[in-house]
């Protein structure tokens, strides 16, 4: 039986998960804040800089930055 995850193994996870959506679409953080102002959502660089750096980031953010960029499907 494999050993399980610990929380700072899931941050990781998380955080390279959205990462590298951004790098795929080209993406910068400074883009997805005008992209996320697009959808109604108030992010300035900085801010999304630091929540993603933790990788503690809300599902509702990495939702709304799903949809920012336009990806539909994301493979765990």
């Amino acid at each position: 039986m494999p050993k399980p995850a610990s929380d700072a193994e899931w941050t990781t996870r998380a955080k390279n998960l959205i990462r590298s959506e951004l790098t795929r679409k080209g993406v910068t953080y400074a883009q997805l804040s005008e992209l996320l102002a697009g959808i109604g959502v108030q992010e300035n660089e900085k801010n999304i800089a630091n929540k993603i750096g933790r990788g503690t980031f809300s599902m509702v953010l990495f939702m709304q930055c799903m949809e920012a960029i336009r990806v539909d499907q994301v493979r765990l």
